[in-house]
């Protein structure tokens, strides 16, 4: 009696359980279940189109193009002639075994990639026998295509989801494709699109016998969405020509908005190298060239010493602080003495021996004396140099200077710009505003990248403020309403200190270090720089040859771009730096070169500096030089 209870209890209670798992599946999760993990179901995905990228105006940057993947869900595959499948997919027996492991080890319930982007010419004849071999199906995929061959470390790449990643974020399978770079990676959600899922009923044999629950749970693809970037496509290839043959970067940004208009990277690549099947080969070119570095953004990571141009930060901080005025004189004798050794001394190439020097003339001459008399004042005004150079962060920093910007683009350097904190423990409270001069022009400690001094630019040309520098213009035709890159940022100096630093930056190109490259008919504000460059070999420090560097915004009135140039290693700024950004805001602005100018481009596009990239490899030589 006792048993026949016990018997009826349990039915009764293995019953209940039953009746409430149903309950539970077909009632209270029936509309958020996702049968992908039954073993009688199928999942097919339908991959969205991922979206174009176009250029300011509207000419396209980045397409797609259909490639073909074949795909392996490990619990579904049968015994099969190993030999027979690899000389099918051209892969030896060894490689097969160690696809099958990394997918079984991802999850043997979900397809995954077994073999990626087959050619064209292996699909239809692979299509015709892979019905053989359970568990293994042909998957579409969308790659990209790039009809300019420009731009990529703007544009980025796309490449394969990894395990980690795939366990991490439910909405990627290991072997699906992701931005992994630039625009690609920072736009992702919006280019991706959301992929469209087909579940299929399988009976006892994997046989498929029809949709799942009449296709309820079916979902179709939506494409991703179109990017308008506010890049000049045209602008950033002349601009990439220009830098044929030369190491470093260009960012080109226009004032009154902060939409970058160009950035250059120098040497740089062809962003198709990064799709199909030789992306592997080539990553591996590209990633492990530590001595050309083409995968590595120069615009956005390299930090070099701003040289002359800072010149101008230090004149306006010198203006707000009220240390000096445009009256202001400083006599220079061929450059600065400071301290009591006679070694102690930063020459001068102004010209100007003896008499005294104002503010313009100073920025038009770059005079190194009258800098170096106001950085000191600056630093020494209140007889406390720490809470000095403080100050002078604070103003510095107002600029964008010292941290990444915020712009929309994944790399980033902040660069250097020292507080009173950084000397304290460098040289033990026992520091003045002569021991760290060389700030005073752009040497020192400080550093920046070639974007920062284009945002400072572009506030100097604006009179004070800037807006976030940036590359996204519009999603599918709509204008960004992003209050980051839409509300404007002020900085630390009075808007009535700007306009004598742009009247002597107007007078760099009439009667300065920039007057040779003058443009007819635009008025060009700027400043050339030489940023001495030093390594360390064998414990001695060695001078290498300087960079080139120039800033400069056009026209003087309205400014529609604001521009940052460095090339490493190419000596005076007057001399690279400075026919190449007026080439480049000739382009701009007029839309070609006239024929006046067409000498200057030659010379700019034929030049190449490879011979001192060799030399340097060898073994740097000491060489002397100056800054202007």
């Amino acid at each position: 009696m006792q048993r026949s209870f016990l018997l009826y209890f349990l039915i009764t209670v293995v019953g209940i359980i039953f009746i409430g798992r149903l309950f539970q599946l077909q009632v209270i999760k029936s509309d958020n279940y996702d049968p992908i993990h039954n073993a009688a179901v199928k999942v097919e995905y339908d991959y969205p189109e991922r979206g174009y990228i176009y250029d300011r105006n509207d000419k396209l940057l980045v397409t797609n193009q259909l490639s073909y993947d074949v795909m392996v869900q490990p619990n579904q595959v049968k015994p099969l002639d190993t030999l027979e499948f690899c000389k099918l997919l051209k892969i030896d027996k060894i490689d097969f075994l160690k696809r099958f492991k990394k997918a079984e080890k991802y999850a043997s319930y979900l397809p995954s990639v077994f073999l990626k982007q087959l050619a064209k010419e292996d699909f239809a004849y692979l299509q015709e026998k892979l019905h053989k071999y359970k568990g293994f199906h042909i998957q579409k995929r969308i790659i990209r295509e790039y009809p300019v061959k420009t731009a990529a470390n703007v544009l980025g790449y796309i490449g394969e989801v990894n395990e980690a990643l795939a366990r991490k974020n439910n909405y990627y399978l290991q072997g699906e494709l992701i931005g992994k770079d630039g625009v690609e990676v920072e736009y992702e959600e919006y280019l991706r699109g959301r992929k469209g899922k087909k579940y299929l009923h399988r009976n006892r044999f994997n046989k498929v016998t029809g949709s799942y629950r009449n296709g309820e749970k079916d979902t179709l693809p939506v494409n991703g969405q179109d990017l308008t970037l506010t890049l000049d496509i045209d602008l950033q290839e002349y601009a990439q020509k220009l830098m044929a043959g030369k190491r470093g970067g260009i960012v080109a940004i226009e004032p009154a908005t902060g939409e970058i208009l160009a950035l250059v990277t120098a040497p740089s690549y062809d962003p198709n190298m990064l799709v199909g099947r030789k992306r592997s080969k080539n990553s591996v070119i590209l990633f492990k060239d530590s001595i050309n570095k083409p995968a590595y953004d120069r615009g956005l990571l390299a930090a070099y010493a701003p040289g002359s141009p800072f010149k101008m930060m230090n004149a306006l901080i010198g203006l707000q602080e009220n240390v000096i005025n445009e009256q202001t004189t400083f006599k220079c004798y061929n450059g600065y003495k400071y301290g009591n050794r006679t070694s102690e001394f930063m020459g001068c190439h102004c010209g100007i021996f003896g008499r005294p020097i104002k503010l313009k003339t100073a920025i038009a001459k770059s005079c190194n004396s009258y800098f170096s008399n106001t950085y000191k004042r600056i630093v020494e005004q209140n007889k406390n140099p720490t809470e000095g150079v403080d100050n002078w962060h604070k103003h510095v920093a107002s600029f964008g200077m010292g941290n990444y910007l915020g712009y929309d683009l994944p790399a980033g350097s902040p660069g250097l710009i020292p507080t009173g904190k950084y000397y304290d423990d460098q040289y033990k409270y026992t520091w003045n505003g002569s021991t760290i001069i060389s700030n005073a022009i752009g040497q020192g400690e400080v550093l920046t990248t070639p974007i920062q001094l284009a945002n400072f630019t572009a506030a100097i040309a604006n009179k004070g403020y800037f807006y976030t520098p940036h590359v996204l213009k519009k999603v599918d035709k709509k204008s960004i309403e992003n209050p980051k890159y839409t509300v404007r940022k002020q900085t630390s100096i009075n808007e009535k200190h700007f306009t004598p630093i742009i009247e002597a930056m107007h007078e760099v190109f009439k009667t300065g270090t920039g007057k040779y490259n003058q443009v007819k008919g635009i008025d060009i504000c700027g400043k050339t720089g030489t940023a001495e460059n030093f390594t360390r070999i064998d414990g001695q420090k060695i001078q290498l040859p300087d960079h080139s560097i120039l800033v400069a915004f056009a026209p003087k009135e309205n400014p529609k771009i604001a521009l940052a140039i460095f090339v490493e290693n190419g000596g005076y700024g007057s001399t690279i730096a400075a026919p190449i950004t007026s080439l480049l805001i000739e382009k701009y602005l007029n839309g070609k070169i006239s024929k006046a100018n067409k000498y200057r481009e030659q010379n700019m596009l034929n030049l190449s500096l490879q011979d001192i990239y060799a030399k340097l490899i060898k073994k740097p030589k000491k060489i002397a030089s100056g800054t202007e």
